[in-house]
């Protein structure tokens, strides 16, 4: 079943001649409990396609659903509390308060909510990302890898319907990415979430079901099950 979906969605920025086509006419369902990878090269249309679909900017045409919810149809204000209410990020800068503890910067989501969390769920989250012992920490005081742990703690803490990751290994180094990229994967496998990545790194989208490449604003092929040299290839290809 589809968790999210891109009917015929087109994005242009700026008018007449000096205008550009970020997506085209692109056509997309997204399956819950998956982790999809969307790739191709700079400039393809990757960040655009995930900020529409997680409600972060507009299309100028055509629709993005989340479930049965066309976002098209909300105010700014709605799709705020959308973003808020059944969405995750984790971004490749973190995005942490630097003058919150690691444990206050997971529970912020759901303070701005006014929101209960689930002590299990949170507790459960902190413990399989190895969390227990910095959560008196903030930033500054974690490396790299802790901190892009503590972005996914606060991501998934509320069990969002979906979690949207923009390069989220792309500041990592190879032991935290595959420490960070191998809770992803377990989230799916072990607890049903629905993960979307945008990542231009073979060695990431392989922790994916599914990859999808874009070119020139449009999806041009997919791959499930992939591989490093499967990926590696298919993207030779598109930026021949």
């Amino acid at each position: 079943m589809a968790i999210a979906r891109a009917e015929d969605a087109t994005k242009v920025y700026g008018m007449g001649d000096t205008s550009v086509t970020a997506l085209d006419h692109v056509n997309l369902a997204l399956e819950g409990g998956r982790l999809t990878s969307i790739m191709g090269p700079s400039g393809s249309g990757k960040s655009t396609l995930m900020h529409c679909l997680a409600g972060l900017d507009r299309l100028t045409s055509g629709r993005v659903f989340l479930g049965e919810t066309d976002l098209a149809t909300l105010s700014d204000d709605d799709l705020t509390r959308l973003r808020r209410d059944r969405v995750g990020f984790v971004f490749q800068a973190f995005n942490l308060i630097p003058t919150l503890t690691a444990a206050e910067n997971i529970a912020l989501p759901a303070r701005i909510a006014r929101a209960k969390l689930d002590p299990d769920w949170r507790d459960q989250v902190i413990d399989i990302l190895g969390l227990e012992d910095r959560l008196d920490h903030r930033p500054a005081e974690l490396s790299g890898g802790q901190q892009q742990r503590v972005a996914a703690a606060r991501a998934l803490v509320r069990q969002p319907e979906i979690v949207f990751a923009d390069e989220p290994s792309g500041n990592l180094d190879t032991a935290s990415a595959a420490e960070l990229l191998g809770f992803l994967r377990r989230a799916v496998d072990d607890f049903g979430q629905t993960i979307v990545m945008v990542t231009h790194d073979p060695s990431a989208a392989v922790y994916s079901d599914r990859v999808v490449f874009l070119r020139d604003g449009a999806p041009v092929s997919e791959m499930v099950r992939p591989t490093v040299e499967s990926i590696f290839d298919r993207l030779k290809e598109l930026e021949a």
